[in-house]
């Protein structure tokens, strides 16, 4: 009957909550719902609850996404970037708050960007990169300047003592506590006010004040305690141990230390289930001893006889018995979980030295990669550069066909250089997915038109083949499926002579705005055997020594397809026999974008695709560059197209000219002896801000994009380049400039 009693409640809470599950799911979510959520959520990391940060953070980025407000998706990734700062986990907040800086710079969302900027400076702080920390909270300094924002530009004026005071700086971090206090002390964000406290008092024991030192650590606790800190509180403890240690006041120092532990305990769960076990243990016993007790009274009152004394005496040597094999098991258990502790502290610093190594190896992996690219490209751009100046030049049939065969080899290297880039790239995960509306039948014959030139001097043909049924616009990731079919298909080019290629796009499933496609790329070329079908995805693999001597490459363009289609979670399927050909198939997801969804407010801009090499006509143009080969070729590429050049050999000499001539464009070197291309940027941006000026370099740009930018930067060019992308990004800044006028 209980048991049928509870059946029916369980079905009706059911019905119950599965009736209030639907309501909710079909109420549209407003902003004001967002809002609230994110301010818990950071409330909830003020207190180091995060797990529960993390669910109300979760459930407000699906909130924001599905009624598409980008603002507070990115803020939802700056508070969860904030999360990760508190627990250390400075990577992680890092990769959180690049993902919301680039979509608040989408937006313009200066508010966001410069709460971004903030927290940005925190994490570099935490990484010890206090220049680059500098700046950004300078950047977010001047926004909350206009804002006249005293509480932000207080957490601004104290992450700044914090560098200045981890530098070792005392009078400038006393001086930035003293504008974090003006600011702060009329604030009701408690959270700061502790922090300031807390810091102030490091300043006075770092200078033997303690009494000063121990005031201000005594306000940070109780700031800390009321507003329910935790974080805040275990760390005030611990400064407090600090200076009655100081002070020789031992029984206090241990006394704070204690504190300070026993919130460590209670935050991180020390132990807890050693403890439990522990306690059930002693209950028992004590349990078992009380009912043994209990049976041996009433025993010796009922029967007063020489039996039971026998009994009770059995019962007492049994009781001993078994408390004395529990003490024992007890004993044991936690000699066990000592030394299984002490093995695993051992094992993790073990681990923890294998990680460092292997981040260490990294990081000089990709050093060295960003270094030789560098060496690499900018002979090379003077390879390119030339050939493409020679070209023009009416060469005979002779000339013409060495310097195509130049040109050849020059692109060939380039295109090595760039595969191993992307490779190095995708193996660091330092790939990241870009959704963007773009029309796909028009991306596949960019590609198509691209390898054409392959294709014809092999003698093949390409065959394309797209289902009408899918929509002209799709929302994906345009230049990873550039790079995957690009791979593919130039791979099918170079193993297949006097053939055909075939490639099919068609439409497999759609449910609501998603829609699943299945791209095929087949051929009647050299075909793969089997036992080399699998190995060929491998990084510098190819089916063989002969294919190789025959056809060249490095086997790392099917290693790319494979990475990338991972990354956007599919994989790739191969069918092929040896003299017949080679199939590859996969299949992507994207989503057809509403055309309501479309930017209506979008800023104009100009018609890109009617952009000719005529508006560079008479432009004055500024080349700043140290290599005089470079010079020359950069010049005589301008000047053919009736640009009036002129030339800095470095930095400072290119600000001199800025300010003494008028110039409608420049075009920047990095690495200069004097100044670098960076710093004279900065210098012109002082007098200059609306000169488009342009990177042309050879440095790896992918690792500090937002430092181009940052520094004043309108785009990057980078060398060795093809003629096509240097005259259609110098046209647009042109035509832009013109426009603006």
């Amino acid at each position: 009957m209980k048991n049928l009693k509870l059946f029916f409640l369980s079905i009706c809470c059911f019905i119950l909550f599965g009736f209030q599950d639907s309501s909710i799911s079909e109420t549209e979510p407003k902003p004001e719902q967002i809002k609230q959520l994110l301010k818990q959520a950071e409330s909830s990391i003020d207190q180091m609850l995060f797990d529960k940060a993390h669910n109300q953070l979760n459930k407000s980025l699906e909130l924001a996404k599905r009624i598409k407000h980008d603002r507070y998706v990115a803020l939802s990734s700056s508070i969860l970037a904030r999360m990760y700062s508190v627990r250390h986990e400075y990577d992680k907040g890092i990769t959180q708050l690049e993902r919301a800086i680039s979509i608040q710079r989408e937006i313009d969302d200066q508010e966001g960007l410069n709460y971004s900027y903030i927290m940005y400076g925190k994490l570099l702080t935490a990484k010890e990169d206090n220049d680059r920390a500098l700046k950004y909270l300078n950047l977010a300094q001047k926004y909350y300047q206009k804002k006249d924002n005293e509480d932000k530009l207080g957490i601004i004026a104290l992450n700044k003592a914090i560098i200045f005071l981890d530098q070792g700086n005392l009078d400038r971090a006393k001086a930035e506590l003293s504008n974090a206090k003006i600011y702060l002390e009329s604030t009701t964000n408690g959270y700061e006010l502790t922090r300031l406290y807390y810091f102030i008092a490091r300043v006075n024991e770092r200078e033997g004040d303690f009494r000063k030192a121990e005031e201000a650590a005594q306000k940070s606790l109780n700031i800390a305690i009321e507003g329910g800190f935790t974080g805040m509180s275990m760390y005030s403890y611990g400064i407090l141990s600090e200076i009655e240690e100081k002070r020789n006041n031992l029984p206090m120092a241990l006394f704070y230390l204690k504190k300070k532990n026993e919130i460590r305990a209670a935050v991180f769960d020390v132990n807890k289930e050693a403890l439990a076990t522990e306690i059930d243990a002693r209950i028992g016993v004590k349990a078992l001893k009380s009912t043994v007790e209990d049976l041996t009274q009433q025993n010796a009152e009922q029967e007063r006889t020489l039996k039971v004394n026998k009994l009770t005496t059995i019962l007492s040597v049994a009781l001993i018995t078994i408390l004395s094999l529990l003490t024992l098991s007890l004993y044991k258990n936690n000699n066990l979980r000592a030394r299984a502790n002490e093995l695993l502290q051992k094992k993790n610093t073990e681990l923890v030295l294998a990680k460092e190594n292997a981040e260490k190896a990294s990081m000089a992996k990709a050093q060295f990669l960003t270094t030789i690219t560098h060496e690499l490209r900018t002979p090379l751009y003077a390879v390119t550069g030339l050939t493409h100046l020679l070209l023009e030049e009416s060469p005979t049939e002779s000339q013409k066909e060495h310097l195509n065969s130049l040109k050849f080899s020059g692109e060939y290297l380039l295109s090595l250089i760039n595969n191993i880039l992307d490779l190095n790239k995708l193996e660091a995960n330092k790939v990241e997915i870009v959704n963007s509306s773009f029309d796909l039948k028009k991306r596949i014959s960019d590609v198509l038109i691209a390898l054409k030139n392959s294709a014809d001097e092999r003698n093949t043909k390409l065959h394309f083949e797209f289902d009408n049924s899918i929509p002209e616009k799709l929302s994906g990731d345009p230049l990873k499926i550039s790079q995957i079919l690009i791979n593919l298909i130039g791979n099918s080019i170079k193993f297949t002579e006097d053939g055909d290629i075939w490639i099919d796009v068609k439409k497999t499933g759609q449910v609501g705005k998603k829609i699943k496609l299945e791209f095929q790329i087949r051929d009647n070329g050299e075909g793969i055997g089997k036992e080399k079908q699998k190995a060929i995805f491998d990084n510098f693999t190819q089916g063989s020594t002969q294919i190789n001597r025959k056809f060249g490459g490095t086997g790392l363009g099917l290693s790319i397809v494979k990475n990338l289609l991972s990354l956007l979670g599919s994989e790739i399927d191969l069918e092929s026999e040896l003299g017949e050909g080679s199939k590859f198939t996969f299949e992507l997801e994207f989503e057809a974008p509403e055309a309501e969804f479309a930017k209506a407010n979008a800023t104009p801009k100009i018609d890109e695709a009617k952009l000719t090499n005529d508006i560079m006509e008479n432009k004055r143009i500024l080349v700043v560059e140290d290599n005089k080969i470079n010079q020359m070729i950069t010049r005589k590429i301008l000047e053919k197209n009736k640009v009036i050049c002129d030339v800095a050999d470095n930095g400072t000499i290119a600000i001199e000219k800025v300010q003494n001539n008028a110039f409608d464009l420049i075009l920047m070197d990095i690495h200069m002896p004097g100044i670098s291309g960076i710093e004279a940027t900065i210098e012109i941006r002082k007098f200059d801000g609306s000169i488009p000026i342009i990177a042309l370099t050879a440095v790896t740009l992918d690792d500090n994009l937002d430092e181009f930018y940052l520094n004043g930067f309108n785009d990057i060019i980078p060398k060795p380049y093809k003629t096509e992308e240097f005259f259609h990004k110098i046209n647009k800044y042109l035509a832009a400039k013109e426009a603006a006028v």
